[in-house]
C-alpha cells in the first residue's frame, strides 16, 4: 500500500532582484524585478508503507521543500501529494497527529526549560493518555540512552543529547510517518552511530514509513535501501542503493594480488593506478573495457588472486553532482 503519493509535484518562489548600493534600494521601492526560481520541478514517487527513502542531493535541490510540502507547511504551485489518505495541506487533526517532521537545523525545545517540558506540551498537543505517553517516553529514552537528562535545562545539554531530545520530542505520539530532514547534522561519529541505531530500530518496531535527507552518505547506506536522487528540483534517480554504481559510475576498481615482482610502470597502461605497493595494487578502469583489461591482467601478469567492484558509493554519489554525467 502507497502510504506516500507524489504526482507531477512543482513548487516555485518569486523573489526580486536589486540592484546594489543605496540607489538600487531607492529604486526598488517603485519598478522591481521579479524572477522565479523552482525549487522542486515535476517529481513523482511512491513510498509503501514501512519503507526507510534516503532523498538524498546537493545544497539547494529540492529536498527540504518537498518534505515541507509533504507535512503540509507550504502548498505547491502544482501537482498531487497524498500522505496517509490525507491532502497534507488541509493540515486536518488526524492527519497530523499521524506524522512528524524533524529538522535537524531547528530547534523545538525550550532552551531554558528542560526537555521534559517540551514532551509534556506535546503530550497535551498530540492528545496522548497518561499511561501511553509514560509507556513512549520511558520506551524512547531508554533507546535513546538519555533517561538522565530528561530534567535537565536544555541549553545544558551536549549537541548530542539536545538532538535526540529533538527526536523524542517528536516522536511522544508515535508517528506513522516521519521526515527527517538532517537529523545528523553537526554530531560526532559516535553520536552519529547511535541516532541511525535509533531510526532503524524505530523503523523496524513500529513499520514506521521514514523518509531521510543528509548529507552524510553513512546515514544514507547504513539505512535506506532505496534512494531517491534529486538536483535543481528534478527527479534524476529513483531505485536501490546499490544499482546506482551500475547505473552512474563510469569506471569499476580492479584490485590484484601478484605472486611475482613487478614495477609500477609495467601497468601504468592498464588504466589509472590508484595504489601500488607491492605486491598489491589497484587499478581505475572504464567499465565497458573492464572485462577485456581483466582478461589481459590474466593473460601477461603473474596473479595470485584478483577482484573486480564498483566504485565507492560517497565517490559515485560525488561524481553525479560534480561531474555533469546527468
Amino acid at each position: 500500500m502507497s502510504i506516500i503519493q507524489v504526482e507531477n509535484l512543482s513548487k516555485s518562489f518569486k523573489s526580486y532582484k536589486k540592484a546594489p548600493g543605496l540607489i538600487g534600494s531607492f529604486k526598488s521601492f517603485f519598478k522591481r524585478k521579479y524572477y522565479e526560481k523552482k525549487a522542486v520541478n515535476n517529481i513523482s514517487f511512491n513510498i509503501e508503507e514501512g519503507e526507510l527513502i534516503g532523498f538524498i542531493g546537493p545544497n539547494g535541490a529540492g529536498k527540504t521543500t518537498t518534505l515541507k510540502c509533504l507535512s503540509g507547511l507550504i502548498y505547491p504551485t502544482s501537482g498531487k501529494v497524498s500522505v496517509l489518505g490525507y491532502n497534507p495541506f488541509e493540515r486536518k487533526s488526524d492527519f497530523l497527529k499521524q506524522i512528524s517532521l524533524v529538522m535537524g537545523q531547528k530547534n523545538q525545545l525550550w532552551w531554558d526549560l528542560p526537555p521534559m517540558e517540551t514532551f509534556l506540551l506535546n503530550k497535551e498537543i498530540y492528545g496522548v493518555n497518561n499511561k501511553d505517553f509514560e509507556d513512549n517516553l520511558e520506551e524512547l529514552a531508554e533507546l535513546m540512552e538519555v533517561k538522565d537528562v530528561l530534567n535537565v535545562q536544555v541549553r545544558k545539554l551536549s549537541l548530542g543529547q539536545r538532538m535526540k531530545c529533538e527526536l523524542i520530542s517528536q516522536m511522544i505520539h508515535k508517528p506513522k510517518v516521519l521526515f527527517l530532514d538532517e537529523p545528523t547534522i553537526g554530531l560526532d561519529v559516535v553520536m552519529q552511530q547511535r541516532l541511525r541505531k535509533f531510526i532503524r530500530t524505530y523503523n523496524q518496531r513500529y513499520h514506521a514509513t521514514i523518509i531521510l535527507t543528509s548529507h552524510y552518505m553513512e546515514d544514507v547506506e547504513a539505512l535506506c535501501k532505496r534512494v531517491i536522487i534529486i538536483d535543481y528540483g528534478k527527479k534524476i534517480y529513483d531505485g536501490e542503493l546499490t544499482t546506482i554504481a551500475q547505473k552512474f559510475s563510469q569506471h569499476k576498481i580492479i584490485t590484484i594480488v601478484f605472486n611475482k615482482q613487478i614495477v609500477r610502470k609495467d601497468i601504468e597502461n592498464l588504466g589509472v593506478v590508484k595504489f601500488f605497493d607491492f605486491p598489491k595494487a589497484a587499478i581505475l578502469v572504464k567499465r565497458e573495457e573492464a572485462n577485456k583489461i581483466l582478461s589481459q591482467i590474466l593473460n601477461e601478469f603473474p596473479v595470485a588472486d584478483i577482484n573486480i567492484q564498483e566504485q565507492d558509493i560517497q565517490k559515485i554519489i560525488r561524481e553525479i553532482f560534480t561531474s555533469g554525467i546527468i
